[in-house]
């Protein structure tokens, strides 16, 4: 296994137009996994799920993208997530409904061991801890097992204060990213976490806390990639944009499917910051992702 994603996958309703809403899928380490599957790596997800349609709906995507989800649990007790999207004059707007989802109740005592021993990486988010406390416990159990197996441990803090207070947020994304040899953050989320506002002065604090490679996003800015000894800057592809929906998720899992194919760092983020901007040029989370192919000739036409 390539890469293994913990966490909470959410059923979509996004709104296109006037009374149109479109059915789909999102959470962010599903489409990590997606967005990693669709560039080739062996992915699995480690969750749980309602005993419902929306379920189903989700093990049949994983299915058509080669997903390894047979160790995801289904809970009789509990609804998988659902959030809907609405497009704004400011951005993107989210409505939740994902409380006592069958997600949140991840924990340590359920977690399969077999997936998170036998991966090259495993990759949980600010999201996954921000869930529930069991969730959250679930996430720092899975990752000392996946690195006592030899694993890499990535993680995108992927603030959302709707989830929790800032106050909690930043100890336990902090614990999280001592924790891990990857780190994913946005520069507005790394900003907020720390107090810092240069990304080089990010940087530097990121990595006291153990994090050997750091991609550092900055939306229309490009990507600053650090290894501790250098610091790359990947200006962003120029694209029109539709909805940037999952476009981390999407740089994510790209990322991390291109250095678990034994790319270095600043190779690995040029091919997922070209993946995300082909991401961001269709509606929803899921569908738009490319695959390999098409990444391909996107950096083959790039100045």
């Amino acid at each position: 296994m390539d890469i293994v994603t913990l966490g909470e996958p959410l059923f979509e309703f996004a709104h296109i137009r006037g009374t149109e809403w479109r059915a789909g899928h999102g959470g962010d380490v599903s489409n990590v996994a997606i967005a990693a599957a669709r560039q080739g790596a062996c992915t699995a997800i480690v969750t749980r799920l309602g005993d419902d349609g929306f379920a189903d709906s989700f093990r049949k995507l994983w299915d058509t993208d080669g997903i390894d989800h047979s160790h995801v649990a289904t809970d009789p007790d509990a609804p998988t997530g659902l959030y809907f999207i609405r497009q704004t004059p400011d951005g993107h707007v989210f409505d939740y409904r994902r409380k006592g989802s069958a997600a949140s109740r991840l924990c340590p005592a359920s977690l399969p061991e077999e997936p998170l021993r036998q991966t090259k990486i495993l990759h949980f988010s600010g999201i996954t801890q921000a869930i529930s406390d069991s969730a959250d416990a679930a996430a720092r159990a899975a990752a000392q097992i996946a690195r006592e197996a030899g694993a890499q441990i990535s993680y995108d803090p992927n603030l959302r204060l709707k989830l929790w207070p800032l106050d909690k947020a930043r100890p336990a994304i902090e614990e999280a990213l001592s924790l891990a040899d990857i780190a994913l953050p946005s520069l507005d989320d790394a900003r907020q976490i720390t107090g810092l506002e240069t990304a080089e002065d990010i940087l530097a604090h990121i990595h006291s806390l153990g994090p050997k490679i750091i991609a550092l996003t900055m939306g229309a800015q490009g990507t600053l990639v650090s290894d501790g000894t250098a610091q790359t800057h990947i200006p962003a592809t120029q694209v029109d944009a539709v909805d940037a929906t999952g476009a981390g998720d999407c740089f994510d899992g790209a990322f991390l499917a291109r250095l678990a194919a034994g790319d270095a760092p600043v190779p690995a983020a040029r091919y997922a910051s070209a993946a995300a901007a082909i991401a961001v040029t269709g509606h929803g989370a899921v569908a738009p992702i490319p695959h390999a192919g098409l990444v391909r000739d996107l950096l083959a036409t790039a100045p």
